[in-house]
């Protein structure tokens, strides 16, 4: 668990300043009456929330990680879940750049 914690602490600081940057540019959309959408991710995402930007996603899955850092033993479920959402993130986050 020593060699995983600082790597999903990286992907969370890369993913958070991605995501402040995506949510201003979905800021600016919105203001030029573009990007009509609902949510980010839709029901057979990994995530709970169903938000218009990403910063929502972004506070989930911190909750993830540190309910994961406070169990002691390594749930490789709850590891797996992580990952995914993380790996979900950088798609959409990188996605949206390319699209913009």
């Amino acid at each position: 668990m020593e060699d995983i914690l600082p790597k999903i602490t990286e992907n969370m600081q890369l993913i958070y300043r991605k995501s402040l940057d995506a949510d201003k540019a979905l800021d600016q959309l919105q203001k030029a009456n573009k990007g009509k959408f609902t949510v980010i991710f839709g029901d057979d995402s990994l995530f709970s929330a169903r938000k218009k930007r990403f910063y929502p996603y972004v506070e989930e899955l911190a909750e993830d990680i540190t309910e994961f850092e406070k169990g002691g033993a390594v749930d490789t479920e709850q590891l797996q879940v992580i990952i995914q959402k993380i790996q979900s993130m950088f798609l959409t986050l990188d996605k949206f750049k390319s699209t913009l």
